[in-house]
């Protein structure tokens, strides 16, 4: 029997390697960490005294990879799925707030209804991201719709800015026509909020790890993969820093690293060479009575904010401008905001500011071109992760359909069941 090894126990690697293991067959998983997940994973923050998550991520119920997995996996008790779309937004300079409600159906008649869409906008307004789906390849999203007014600045911004990490005008066109499309284009039932209440890693990690277990996988973490051996067009051996692993004639390898780890271990492997960060405020204090659990915000530094049982936390997406402003000083910034949302006190709380640097790959035209797809020129080894050619940007849905794409590449098509969509 073939050993399938996947190297790398982010959610693209546990992606891959959870399918192949629901195909019978066996799996060795390894990551250079101790724990698995990678930017996608929980864990104990001793300043602020909680667990709480690397980053703020909000799926939505079309994201069927990312739902199908925590339902086989078993994680998706720690989702919060909301009952209708529902997106509460508010307008700090003004202070004006509304609340964004797409009609369940594919015909979007929601626009017509001045309650249900963002004030001040008509329904034809709505039209304008039409073009990008037809977007071709070397489109930037400013080349297809205007990137100013009222509907940009209160929705298409906030929305496309948080989904490709990037800043907009400058973004591939392509890659939004794909989000919009899996999403709004789908009907406000493909967009009701799903967050990770109960905390990314009881979600997307630990249940994946004890399915894996369950099914006699060997996981070993630790093991930072040094090189890849090749001959005879095919690879041959792992060397990791504990020692080599000789492949079998059958056996594979899934890749499942970041895209710089890949192009080092890969010499002329062509990746995404192109990063955007990503900015994560929390707060040690509990949500108010009645505070929605996403509320976006507009016209201010904070973009979007989480309401979890026991914090508030503040996403800033392409948050590079910031990693260099005095932590405090961003943190009393920030809180005045969420403050004036909330209606909390002034006083700033306990708090902690994550910084991701590298947090994905900047999704602009030239950077997704850049993206291989999950084969390569030896027959036995097969890539997954978030840069990889999958048609979205840097998402979670995005890393775990790479991880479906892998696994279908070395099971010949024959898991037809990946794609399956889960019951919200």
């Amino acid at each position: 029997m073939r050993t399938v090894h996947v190297v790398g126990a982010g959610l693209a690697g546990l992606s891959a390697a959870v399918r192949l293991a629901e195909a019978g067959e066996r799996v060795a998983l390894y990551d250079a960490a101790k724990q698995a997940g990678g930017r996608c994973r929980s864990y104990f923050d001793a300043t602020l005294g909680l667990e709480i998550d690397n980053g703020n991520h909000l799926l939505l119920s079309g994201n069927s990879s990312a739902l199908s997995y925590a339902e086989l996996t078993g994680g998706r008790a720690a989702l919060s799925t909301a009952a209708e779309a529902v997106f509460d937004f508010v307008d700090l300079p003004s202070g004006e707030r509304w609340q964004l409600r797409p009609n369940p159906g594919r015909l979007p008649w929601w626009i017509f209804v001045p309650s249900r869409r963002v004030p001040g906008t008509s329904p034809v307004s709505y039209l304008a991201p039409a073009r990008l789906l037809r977007a071709k390849p070397d489109n930037r999203i400013g080349d297809l719709m205007a990137c100013s007014g009222p509907l940009y600045d209160r929705l298409w911004k906030p929305v496309l800015l948080s989904a490709l990490n990037t800043e907009v005008p400058d973004a591939s066109a392509r890659l939004a026509g794909t989000i919009i499309k899996e999403t709004l284009g789908a009907g406000g039932q493909a967009c009701r909020p799903v967050v990770a209440t109960g905390g990314l890693s009881a979600a997307f990690v630990e249940p994946a790890l004890a399915y894996l277990r369950r099914h006699g996988a060997e996981i070993r973490f630790g093991e930072r993969l040094r090189a890849i051996g090749l001959g005879d067009g095919k690879v041959e051996r792992l060397s990791f820093a504990s020692g080599e692993t000789v492949l079998g004639p059958e056996d594979e390898l899934v890749l499942a690293v970041p895209p710089w780890v890949a192009a080092d271990l890969l010499p002329g492997l062509q990746t995404p060479d192109a990063h955007r960060g990503i900015l994560n405020v929390h707060f040690r204090h509990a949500p108010p009575p009645c505070q929605p659990l996403l509320v976006g915000m507009v016209g201010s530094i904070s973009e979007w904010l989480f309401a979890y049982p026991d914090r508030l936390s503040v996403t800033v997406s392409a948050g590079d401008r910031l990693f260099d402003t005095d932590r405090e000083e961003l943190a009393r910034t920030i809180w005045a905001e969420v403050a004036q949302v909330t209606g909390l006190a002034p006083e700033l709380p306990t708090w902690q500011i994550v910084k991701e640097k590298r947090a994905t790959f900047a999704a602009t035209p030239a950077q997704d071109a850049r993206r291989p797809g999950p084969a390569t020129d030896y027959p036995n080894l097969i890539l997954a992760g978030d840069w990889t050619q999958t048609g979205l940007p840097a998402t979670i849905e995005g890393a775990i359909r790479s991880g479906e794409n892998a696994a279908r590449v070395l099971h010949r098509g024959a898991i037809g069941v990946f794609r399956s969509v889960s019951k919200a």
